[in-house]
């Protein structure tokens, strides 16, 4: 029985996930890349970010799973062939980390905290209109698991939600649209858009002038799906001619964001460094050993994407 596990994670520290690991199975093997060794014996390959072609080098190669949530990573350089399994990780920590934090940028926008931050340097005492929760409509953009959960917790703050997913979902309290014809029908009804869309060939670039020119004039933009969703420049371009009021971006093409960037010095922009939800390598090391056991079992791998759909 093969009981090792490559890891293939160039720059990260990766102590917090092999003692994770480990504490699951102490008979676990662990190599990180590129010091591994007996590659035509690994079967098994946990990665983030992995460099071009680097599988070719695994001829026996039967599972890659992915650190996070996201398995773009993992198609963006390389080919993947048919009978490999292709796994993310799920947990409901992440689902409640981000849904928290699309919760709390919602408040902070429609309540105009971010304003409030910018006179407070000024010396300024000046009171703004807000509106409320039960008078804001925020369209969820990729209304899978965590899309729901994010939904969820709008509802139960009051908020007026719609989700927007590639086929035909229901939930209740939460208005559903699915389709490219349904798509402009749910744009225009956004008060603020939350991305949360996988990363596909199909949605690179999907948050672009297109797109936002759908939508209500004054629209406020949080991107927590992928930074390849966002065409930057047209985004810059909808913020400098109103169609769009402001933006919270999470995640971005190039991290860490440039110093010299165009966003860092946009007022209309809120940047965080992609932590809207973190894996912890404790929470999720688990569902990595078990899915190796089940390999061993000739089961079926959980949490296993669609190659074809790429998520």
């Amino acid at each position: 029985m093969n009981n090792k596990i490559v890891v293939i994670a160039p720059g990260r520290n990766l102590d917090q996930w092999v003692q994770a690991l480990k504490d699951e199975n102490k008979n676990l093997t662990i190599e990180i890349y590129p010091n591994d060794t007996q590659r035509e014996k690994t079967e098994f390959i946990l990665t983030w970010q992995p460099p071009a072609g680097v599988f070719d080098q695994y001829p026996n190669l039967k599972v890659i799973a992915s650190m996070g949530a996201g398995v773009h990573h993992i198609f963006a350089q390389n080919t993947i062939k048919e009978h490999i399994q292709v796994t993310k990780i799920e947990h409901p920590r992440l689902a409640t980390d981000l849904s928290q934090f699309v919760l709390s940028i919602c408040l902070m926008h429609i309540r105009d905290l971010y304003a409030y931050f910018k006179l407070q340097q000024k010396k300024k005492w000046k009171p703004i209109a807000y509106k409320r929760p039960k008078d804001t409509v925020v369209g969820i953009l990729g209304f899978g698991k965590i899309g729901q959960s994010v939904g969820e917790l709008l509802v139960k703050n009051n908020f007026q939600v719609l989700g927007y997913s590639s086929t035909a979902k229901t939930h209740e309290n939460i208005t559903t649209y699915h389709s490219e014809q349904q798509l402009p029908q749910f744009l225009q009804s956004c008060d603020i858009l939350v991305c949360l869309l996988p990363l596909t060939s199909k949605t690179r670039g999907i948050l672009n002038s297109t797109l936002f020119n759908q939508l209500k004039p004054g629209c406020y933009l949080i991107n927590v799906g992928r930074g390849a969703h966002l065409k930057e420049n047209d985004l810059l371009e909808a913020l400098q001619n109103g169609q769009l009021c402001g933006a919270s971006i999470d995640v971005f093409s190039e991290e860490p964001l440039p110093q010299n960037h165009a966003f860092w010095e946009n007022e209309h922009i809120q940047i965080t460094p992609h932590m809207a939800s973190a894996t912890d390598p404790k929470v999720v090391s688990q569902q990595i050993v078990s899915n190796l056991e089940r390999l061993h079992q000739g089961k079926a791998m959980k949490n296993r994407i669609d190659q074809n759909r790429e998520y």
